[in-house]
């Protein structure tokens, strides 16, 4: 019902969303969320025309926006916006009736349809018993209710609201979203930004999470309010865990992530990898990962958190490039993490000077195996060893590459820990030991 495909809206020379694509088919509560300026209410405003995109395109029900005169949209969409303020005291049946405006010409007096849509509409939002009442003589929240009346009322397909639950006690806005599925019921298809995480888990069908004016996740909402997807839009450490009565997602913010002046670089993919890259950015070190192939799980959570990170097509050789960028990055980092038992990782691992080990085995097969590695590559020139997720790693050494890691193994340290509980302080024991060492 609903397609927005690309878009892109900039204000005053500033780029406010980019590349937003997402549906919102019939019968469907679709949420928006994310931090504030994320661009939510940009969006909803281009959805109701008020914004022109850049970029990009809008459809309702499958008509560009640009060929819908404001009448037509309006008899396609209807907004409950943020701002719910009015110019003037009208009463309560008269701010609902003025969703039959785009049903009929500025002089057409109200018909028999009018009123009925009208009628309905405060029966159903529960607003009838103060429909003589001044607009401004009304709660916060029967104030929302009117609104949403006024949106009924024009009975049209699509329902956008900007934030239908924003300064509500949680009884109305409990209220006000289980009206929406009502009608989403019944057909509608509906659009809400909503900034409260669990009232969106528990209503919406889908979520489509924003951060700095692009899609971060879009998909149900077990799979976009993920503790990765949330700290790296929100940038804040939460935990998200069922909620013990309705089942949905709860989330709930924890202190804010330490930062520390220490770099970790990742090696290794799969479930091993993405604890490692979720562990290290929660204790705060500044983090970065790869080769990781398309589709791994690691490469999902590192671009969740918006990390730098080196990747590699899957079942193919890694690239002379992307070695060499790779050895950058762990030459670079204070301490890399070898979250995998794969050969070629254990020799990319060489060229760092402090290593922390994640897995079964002991410091001493760790150095070992990564000794081993090296030596054979260099002496049989190539190896190509399947990685992670089906990548092919070429472990070709450049000239006297393996022969200076080798010499430097004696001034190494190793660390090794048995689970990802363990590794930021087997990471911080190295760390230590260096600093030690130092002074």
């Amino acid at each position: 019902m609903i397609a927005v495909e690309n878009v892109g809206v900039t204000l005053g020379g500033e780029s406010i969303v980019e590349g937003v694509s997402f549906d919102v088919p019939r019968g469907s509560l679709v949420g928006l969320v994310g931090p504030n300026g994320a661009g939510k209410t940009t969006i909803v405003n281009a959805i109701n025309g008020l914004l022109a995109p850049d970029e990009g395109r809008v459809e309702i029900d499958g008509d560009p926006m640009p060929r819908l005169s404001a009448r037509e949209v309006s008899r396609r969409v209807a907004t409950v916006p943020q701002d719910s303020s009015m110019s003037f005291e009208f009463p309560v049946r008269d701010v609902v009736a003025m969703g039959r405006t785009p049903h009929r010409s500025r002089f057409e007096r109200e018909s028999a349809a009018d009123r009925e849509a009208v009628a309905e509409a405060l029966r159903r939002t529960q607003v009838a018993e103060f429909a003589d009442r001044s607009i401004d003589e009304v709660s916060g929240g029967e104030r929302q209710r009117v609104i949403l009346a006024r949106a009924l009322c024009q009975r049209s397909p699509c329902l956008l609201l900007d934030e239908p639950t924003a300064s509500l006690d949680i009884g109305h806005g409990v209220r006000i979203l289980r009206l929406v599925r009502d009608l989403v019921s019944e057909g509608k298809a509906a659009l809400a930004a909503i900034h409260d995480l669990d009232l969106a888990a528990r209503f919406c069908d889908e979520l489509v999470l924003l951060a700095e004016g692009e899609v971060l996740a879009a998909d149900t909402p077990r799979e976009v309010l993920t503790e990765a997807h949330l700290e790296a839009a929100f940038d804040v450490e939460v935990a998200v865990t069922p909620h013990p009565i309705t089942g949905a997602m709860s989330v709930t913010a924890l202190s804010d992530r330490p930062t520390r002046e220490r770099s970790v670089h990742v090696l290794g993919g799969g479930q091993a990898g993405a604890a490692a890259i979720v562990a290290c950015r929660k204790a705060g070190f500044e983090t970065t990962a790869g080769p990781l192939p398309e589709d791994d799980v690691a490469l999902a959570r590192a671009r969740a958190f918006g990390i730098e990170v080196t990747t590699a097509k899957p079942f193919a050789p890694i690239t002379p490039a992307v070695r060499r960028e790779v050895a950058r990055l762990v030459r670079d980092a204070d301490v890399t993490v070898l979250a995998s038992d794969r050969e070629p990782y254990y020799e990319l691992a060489t060229r760092s000077e402090r290593t922390v080990v994640l897995g079964e085995g002991s410091d001493a097969t760790a150095t070992e195996a990564t000794t081993a590695s090296a030596t054979s590559e260099n002496e049989a020139g190539t190896d190509p060893t399947r990685a992670e997720g089906g990548a092919v790693l070429d472990s070709r050494a450049e000239d006297g590459e393996v022969e200076a890691e080798e010499r430097k193994s004696d001034a190494r340290r190793r660390v090794w820990v048995a689970n990802g509980d363990d590794l930021v302080a087997g990471i911080e024991r190295v760390l230590d030991e260096r600093d030690e060492g130092e002074n």
